[in-house]
């Protein structure tokens, strides 16, 4: 187990087959635990490729596993960071903490990928918007 993330809000470890096990603690764990869930669910209907794939929620721990999406970037800059959560977007997410940290680089096809939807927030898809005329 290769611990990658401890702080008050989540603990984040990758196990030796490679599968990403986040555990939420503190305050709102179980809505943030059930926020992520709804969205990496939606993203996952919307055919989204680059974001983690979840394998399995469990509410009572709360913990969810997640395919493994690659490692964290040390640098990435401005543009390429605000066009990957416009990307997002188009999905139909919104990720409200836009920042470096929660992007990583998967090798194998490399792309660019958007982790930690704990804050996400699911909006309608500008061009799956219904019109009343």
């Amino acid at each position: 187990m290769l611990k990658v993330k401890d702080t008050l809000r989540s603990t984040v470890n990758i196990s030796f087959d490679g599968r990403v096990l986040k555990a939420y603690h503190g305050p709102d764990a179980h809505s943030r635990f059930e926020n992520e869930v709804r969205v990496l669910r939606h993203l996952e209907a919307r055919g989204c490729d680059f974001v983690p794939r979840l394998l399995e929620a469990d509410a009572h721990k709360p913990r969810i596993i997640t395919s493994n999406c690659g490692s964290r970037v040390e640098h990435l800059d401005e543009a390429r960071t605000k066009s990957l959560f416009a990307e997002l977007a188009k999905f139909g997410v919104r990720h409200d903490d836009p920042d470096m940290r929660n992007v990583t680089y998967r090798q194998s096809d490399g792309r660019f990928c958007i982790v930690d939807f704990e804050f996400a927030t699911i909006i309608e898809h500008p061009h799956h918007g219904h019109s009343h005329s």
